[in-house]
């Protein structure tokens, strides 16, 4: 995996910093992006790990609350594909539940993780 600029190595974050980034992925799944915001706008200045991690979570939250959006507002412009909106919400939530949980467990082990469908809003 190629090394993220400005972003320490795994053995070089200490394990605060690792808390506090794995909780910044892990509060996205139950608050949506309230709680990585929150995180990130109160730790981003103690270590660059948080910062970052914090930063990454917030921006997929954000993406996943769009895709959210776009669930609900398709259906009533496109009445066609109202029967698969259930299912294009669960396969936002599902995809949610799993990169979150990935993310969580690369974060705690000091890696910094990319989600690999996010809209980079805040860099």
């Amino acid at each position: 995996m190629a090394e993220i600029k400005g972003t320490p190595k795994p053995t070089e974050v200490g394990k605060d910093a690792r808390m506090w980034g794995m909780l910044c992925h892990l509060l996205g799944l139950f608050t949506c992006f309230v709680g990585p915001l929150i995180i990130w706008m109160l730790k981003k200045a103690e270590d660059p790990f948080i910062d970052d991690q914090g930063k990454e979570a917030l921006n997929f939250q954000i993406t996943v609350g769009i895709a959210f959006i776009a669930v609900g507002i398709v259906p009533v412009l496109l009445r066609f594909l109202a029967c698969v909106t259930p299912l294009l919400g669960l396969a936002v939530s599902v995809a949610d539940i799993v990169f979150c949980i990935i993310a969580c467990i690369k974060a705690n082990g000091g890696e910094a993780y990319r989600y690999p469908v996010a809209i980079r809003f805040i860099k």
